[in-house]
Formats: C-alpha cells, sequence, structure tokens
C-alpha cells in the first residue's frame, strides 16, 4: 500500500485506493469512486472506494470484534503498540509530507510539520497508559466504599477535516487505542490518502485486526452510518458538519466530540510589541493558506498602533511567496475551487458592504497557477463588526481589521460572534491579560504569542465551535467512561 503511495508521488500515476477493514484491504471492484486530486495542479491523482452503509457497519463490527481482547490487554501493551506505530511514521516522515502536499497542497516544509505533530499526538497518548485513575470514596453507610472506575466506550468513530489529514487522525487515534477503545477512521473525501498511509503502517507494526479500521466515502452516508453504529464519535469539521452530526447522533443519545470552526480575534493593545504582533498575525492568518480553525480570522487594532501595524502587516503579506507545495513557498494552494469561489464571494461582499481595501489579492488564474486553486493575500479595513469578513469563517487568505479605542471595546466586538474556539491577545499589561481570561468567551487563548496549540493543553471550543475537546488531561479523559460501584462488604 505505502510502496503504491510512493509510486503515484514519484511516477505521476493515479492511485487506485482500497479500504482497509478488519485488517485487509478490501477491493473496490462494483463501487464508484471518489476522486483525490492535487490542489496544486487540479490533476486527478488518487481514487478511492466511494464507501456505503455497509461498509461502515462492516468496519463498525470488526471494530467491536476486536475490542474486548484489545482492551483486556494491560494499558502499557497498548501504549507500546502506539509507540511502535509512532517509530513507524517517523521512519516514514517525508513520504507522509509529500502525500499531505499531493492530497491537501500545503508547502511540503509545513507538512513535514504536521506529520511531526503526528508523531508526537501518538507518544504523548502513550505517555497515559499509567495514569488511567480511579477514585474510592467513602461512603455513608457502614462498611462500604464507592469505586468510581474508568473504562473504554468501546468502538470510537473518528471523523477528520482535510485541512491537517494526518496529525487530525492520531490526534483522535492514539488516546483512543491507549484507552482501550477499538477505532475506525472515516478522512475527508477530499484528503483520505493521509489515513489510508496511517493503516498501512499499523498494519506493517502488527497492530492486530479490527482495532484501526478505515473507510472512504462521503460524510452523509459512510459518515453518518459511524454514528449512528459507535459508542462515541469525535469530528473535527464544519460547523454545518457538526450540526449534521449533533442530529443524528442524538437519535441514540450518543456520546460526541465536536471540534468544528472558528472566529478568532486578533486583539492588539498599544503597549504590544509590534514586531512580534505583526510577525504573529501573519503566520497566524497565512499559515496552509489560512485553513486552520484557529486562523487570525479579524483584528482589533488600538487606534494609537493601527496605522503602523497595519502598514508593516500589509507589507508582509504582500511580500509572502505563493506556489506549489513542493517548492516550500509561504502560501500553497486552497483546498478545491469551490472553496476559492466561497472566500472571494465573502471578500466581495464585504468589500460592497464597505470595508476598505488595503491590500487586494484574490483568485490567481494565469501561468503557473491557471490550473490549481490559488490565492494571494487580502486585507481589508472596516468600520462595522457586521459585514461577512467579521463574522464569517472566511478559511482563506483574507483578513479585516478594525480600530478600537479601548480594550473594553475590542473585548466587546471579539465576544460579538456565535463561535468560541480561539482567541489572540497582545498587550504588556498583566491585568489586561487576566481579564482576558474572565472575559474573553473562547475556549483557547494565545496570550503575546501565535497559534498553535501543544499536545499537553486542551483544545476546545464553545458556543458553535463545538463540545468536548482533545489533548492533554481533559482530551485523554474523553476517551473514558465513568462507572460508580457501591461495595458493601458488610
Amino acid at each position: 500500500m505505502l510502496d503504491d503511495l510512493r509510486s503515484m508521488l514519484s511516477e505521476a500515476r493515479p492511485f487506485e485506493a482500497r479500504m482497509f477493514i478488519d485488517g485487509e484491504w478490501r477491493d473496490p471492484a462494483g463501487l464508484s469512486v471518489d476522486q483525490v486530486e492535487d490542489p496544486a495542479t487540479g490533476r486527478m491523482i488518487a481514487t478511492t472506494p466511494a464507501g456505503t452503509r455497509a461498509h461502515a457497519e462492516e468496519a463498525l463490527a470488526a471494530a467491536r470484534t476486536a475490542q474486548p481482547a484489545w482492551a483486556r490487554i494491560p494499558a502499557v501493551e497498548r501504549a507500546r503498540a502506539v509507540l511502535a506505530l509512532a517509530d513507524a511514521v517517523h521512519a516514514e516522515t517525508e513520504t507522509l509530507a509529500r502525500i499531505v502536499v499531493a492530497e491537501q497542497g500545503k508547502p511540503i516544509g509545513q507538512a513535514r510539520g504536521e506529520i511531526g505533530a503526528t508523531e508526537t499526538f501518538l507518544r504523548y497518548a502513550a505517555e497515559w497508559a499509567r495514569r488511567i485513575e480511579g477514585e474510592i470514596l467513602p461512603s455513608d453507610a457502614e462498611n462500604e466504599e464507592i469505586w468510581i472506575r474508568r473504562l473504554p466506550h468501546g468502538v470510537v468513530a473518528g471523523l477528520t477535516a482535510w485541512n491537517y489529514p494526518s496529525a487530525l487522525a492520531t490526534r483522535k487515534l492514539g488516546p483512543a487505542l491507549v484507552a482501550g477503545n477499538t477505532f475506525v477512521l472515516k478522512a475527508h473525501e477530499f484528503t483520505p490518502l493521509s489515513g489510508l498511509a496511517l493503516a498501512a503502517l499499523a498494519e506493517r507494526v502488527g497492530l492486530p485486526r479490527g482495532v484501526f479500521n478505515v473507510v472512504t466515502g462521503d460524510g452523509r452516508n459512510v459518515g453518518a452510518a459511524l454514528v449512528e453504529g459507535a459508542d462515541m464519535t469525535t469530528m473535527t469539521g464544519s460547523t454545518r458538519a457538526g450540526r449534521e452530526i449533533y442530529a443524528t447522533g442524538a437519535k441514540g443519545i450518543k456520546n460526541l466530540r465536536l471540534e468544528l470552526g472558528g472566529k478568532a480575534p486578533f486583539i492588539v493593545m498599544e503597549d504590544a510589541d509590534l514586531t512580534r504582533a505583526v510577525d504573529a498575525a501573519v503566520a497566524a492568518r497565512f499559515t496552509n493558506c489560512g485553513q486552520i480553525c484557529t486562523c487570525n480570522e479579524r483584528m482589533y487594532l488600538h487606534e494609537a498602533i493601527a496605522d503602523e501595524f497595519l502598514a508593516r502587516f500589509v507589507e508582509k503579506s504582500k511580500a509572502l511567496s505563493i506556489g506549489p507545495g513542493m517548492d516550500d513557498p509561504d502560501l500553497g494552494p486552497k483546498i478545491s475551487g469551490g472553496e476559492v469561489e466561497k472566500v472571494e464571494a465573502m471578500t466581495l461582499a464585504s468589500i460592497e458592504a464597505g470595508a476598505e481595501v488595503l491590500l487586494r489579492g484574490g483568485p490567481l488564474t494565469e501561468g503557473r497557477f491557471e490550473h490549481g486553486h490559488f490565492m494571494a493575500p487580502t486585507v481589508l479595513e472596516v468600520r462595522s463588526n457586521d459585514v461577512p469578513v467579521m463574522k464569517d469563517e472566511v478559511f482563506g487568505p483574507v483578513v479585516a481589521a478594525k480600530r478600537v479605542g479601548s480594550y473594553e471595546e475590542a473585548l466587546g466586538y471579539a465576544n460579538d460572534s456565535a463561535y468560541g474556539l480561539s482567541a489572540y491577545v497582545w498587550s504588556a499589561n498583566l491585568r489586561r491579560v487576566f481579564q482576558a481570561a474572565e472575559g474573553l468567551h473562547f475556549g483557547e487563548i494565545y496570550c503575546n504569542r501565535t497559534n498553535g496549540e501543544l499536545v499537553q493543553g486542551f483544545h476546545t471550543g464553545w458556543g458553535l465551535s463545538g463540545l468536548g475537546g482533545e489533548d492533554g488531561k481533559w482530551g485523554f479523559d474523553g476517551y473514558l467512561r465513568k462507572k460508580t460501584m457501591y461495595v458493601n462488604w458488610a
């Protein structure tokens, strides 16, 4: 399987993928296929089976059969299996990074960083093997104790987004397996190859059959079947998809963890270190072509520094290089033509609503950009907080700024959003940092730094940004459920 993917990369030969169910690669004969496109060229690089509900149910059944034996294995042994997978990821870093570039488009340097995170998520999850704790509490009755145990849910379904197809998979897979669950992955239709490559590595290191399965297909059929049949579903994706999963899961009162969209405010006060703030704002907006849920989506700048900040920000944005991922530019392509059209429509609507253009990029359609999905940065300044680029998630290389006269005004505008994933605050005033901790209605706040959460933190959203969360102690705990026993020995 991995050799076939290497051939796809080296020979530019389309790859015919298969699903991985119960330790076997399933031939897609008789099924229609989905095409996987290189966002930089528009060329079809692979086909994947358009799986059906039956395939999802087969994968769930395999995972359910394998789960009791997997849960009986000591946690440290499960962790060793996860570490073996991490070692395999490390050994194949370059191949896995090139797969990410081919199907998702990000620059190769950023893709290597993603594979580094793919490995780190697995290694960190393994560290929790000896930290699965229960509790013993005193009872109100004589000769009695209350035992609270933490046990695996059973079968976990993982639905991942296209912006980080490898790292998002192991962010969920690692803790699920160490906790004693088995796992069925449905990668996004745009970027299924990274998940299939992980399955090939799991097969290589001898992960027991049925413990990790990968199915392909669309969310409304395969994804819905997984939500209905799994004991727990963990999903990273759009708020629209999250609503659909929430509705599907409600029928069976399913355990759901949903990491959805974001609309991160980037607040810069008059006492901020402008050099660091501008660099962070550029990185937080344009990394991965702006396709990160924690991206700098809207800037609130104190009027005392707004002119200087914007001049520097525009200058740096204008200087960013754009090109195919293997050239390692600052910006690779957007994931699809539809995504380019969505971002451009939002930009035009905001300009019509009165936004001032400070830098106009937009779709690139000539020369080497002709067949890809490239966009140059656009920077706007707005007077109103109600234009589309200030309200709706852009998920592309477009950002707008609004001037504010005080920190309190900035907080008010920042909280004027249905999203609540990430926010940024730049100020040398410690009191303002504590005000942000209390007053910003977001699950994750970056103070005087750019984005990029760490594995020991807790990545969680409020409002339309989802429920549950990943990473750290609380992220791992979500892959376990509690059982209470009243033990009387009278």
